[in-house]
């Protein structure tokens, strides 16, 4: 390992090999070479004079990239294309000829960028459903178990760990809504031309306004997409990069949503992430189980959400049909959230699949503040036994002040169905009080929720996606 100069840790620590790999020089410089054999095929079929010798001699280098001589001629033309154009030209004599007729460097740069954002969108997908499908496992399992829910991190009225669960999922399950719609409406830049008029292939077709239609049209189909952007500058618009991002944004929020919550959890010691039996918390303190999974979810998401504002701010400063100003920055911010969001979706699926509840804790939480939940129960139930409704709730809150004083001042267990039994007013027993704390009573429909939701809404998605499922995170802990 060379250590003298920087790596990047999306590299090193946090992204996926297939993630690294769409956005590597190999694959961009591979589809460069689809690229100019889609148009070289086109043009032939076209009716240009182009033969399927050339076109068998392209297809014999379309992979095994001569980068020495790519690398050498663009040290002496500072022009990374036309080194590129050259270097294939190197390997395929009978071809150089044709490669590249009619283009400009847009359209194998933006092409390529369109293809590669288009098969990092479907890796994301991907590890998406992945996520749902392990999340909504978690749901299911734990749909019917009380606990104490929270409403400004204040005791509110009980919920259960899998409607939890199921809030977590439903915000993905928003995320798959934009990413699908974003991939079924991706297009390419197609044969545009210079400044976007296709001038060239109009010099090149003698005018021939229909056959260059379907020159777009035919490149499309040969990279696998419907269609082409029907106008565009030299450049697809800069706008297709921000619905890009911030559709990872979207991605990267829900997780950090996730992350903010199990770390709540793993503080209250109701739910943790998984820990490993070697794994070290703190160089200090030897008994720490920091959950720095979620941590890590955190802080990556933090870095894509903002970084959301790179290609606004790009897409926003373009001038007329094109400037490069885009270039340096998008060549850095569009890779890295894509290599983000993969590595905050592997995290995501480890921590899921690998969560630790603690039921008895939950229920102790839940059962120190349930007494004043079940305060409305308990006037109804006084009612009926000849109380007045009115009287009644002026002895609760008075009671209820009580308890909750012996608690956050004194230090004491809540005592409020006890301060309540000794109370005449109510004419309801210790015994008859306690049988109004079962948790369920006060879960709602939250059960039934998690069943619907699961049933209705998730499942499915995932039937839809199940050559997705069984995805293997790919991560460094």
């Amino acid at each position: 390992m060379n250590n003298d100069k920087y790596i990047s840790p999306f590299s090193e620590r946090y992204a996926s090999k297939e993630m690294q790999y769409i956005f590597s020089p190999d694959k961009k410089f591979r589809t460069w070479r689809r690229l100019w054999i889609a148009l070289a095929e086109a043009e032939k079929e076209l009716g240009l004079n182009i033969t399927d010798q050339q076109i068998e001699e392209l297809k014999k280098h379309q992979d095994d990239i001569n980068y020495d001589v790519a690398n050498a001629r663009e040290a002496e033309v500072r022009h990374d294309v036309m080194s590129h154009v050259y270097a294939y030209g190197v390997q395929c004599p009978k071809a150089k000829g044709i490669i590249h007729l009619g283009a400009t460097s847009c359209y194998v740069g933006d092409n390529t960028d369109i293809i590669l954002m288009t098969e990092g969108l479907k890796l994301i997908k991907k590890k998406l459903v992945n996520v749902m499908n392990l999340l909504s496992n978690f749901a299911y399992q734990h749909k019917g178990l009380p606990t104490l829910a929270f409403t400004h991190f204040q005791p509110a009225q009980p919920t259960t760990v899998g409607k939890r669960a199921a809030l977590w999922l439903m915000e993905l399950k928003l995320d798959y809504d934009d990413i699908s719609y974003l991939i079924d409406n991706m297009l390419l830049l197609g044969s545009k031309g210079t400044t976007g008029t296709q001038a060239s292939f109009l010099e090149l077709f003698d005018g021939d306004h229909e056959r260059i239609k379907k020159l777009d049209q035919l490149i499309a189909d040969k990279m696998g997409f419907a269609g082409c952007f029907p106008v565009s500058g030299q450049t697809y618009s800069r706008k297709v990069d921000t619905r890009v991002v911030n559709v990872l944004a979207g991605i990267a929020a829900s997780a950090h949503k996730f992350s903010n919550d199990i770390r709540l959890l793993q503080h209250l010691k109701e739910i943790e992430e998984p820990f490993e039996k070697h794994q070290i918390g703190s160089s200090a303190m030897a008994y720490k189980r920091n959950p720095m999974r979620s941590e890590r979810i955190a802080s990556l998401a933090n870095y894509v959400m903002a970084d959301v504002l790179n290609p606004a701010i790009t897409s926003a400063t373009q001038w007329f049909e094109r400037t490069l100003d885009d270039s340096a920055n998008k060549r850095i911010s569009i890779p890295e959230a894509f290599l983000a969001v993969d590595g905050i979706l592997d995290l995501y699926m480890n921590v899921v699949d690998g969560l630790v509840v603690y039921p008895k804790v939950i229920r102790k939480h839940l059962m120190a503040e349930l007494p004043f939940m079940a305060t409305e129960n308990i006037m109804m139930d006084a009612v009926k036994a000849g109380g007045d409704r009115q009287e009644l709730h002026e002895r609760i809150r008075v009671l209820s002040m009580e308890a909750g004083k012996n608690v956050k001042e004194n230090g004491l267990e809540n005592n409020l169905l006890e301060l309540i039994a000794a109370d005449t007013s109510f004419n309801l027993t210790l015994e008859e009080l306690q049988k109004a704390m079962d948790p369920t009573k006060y879960t709602g429909r939250a059960e039934q929720q998690v069943e619907e939701f699961l049933i209705e809404v998730i499942q499915p998605i995932l039937d839809n996606n199940k050559s997705e499922l069984g995805l293997k995170a790919d991560i460094k802990v």
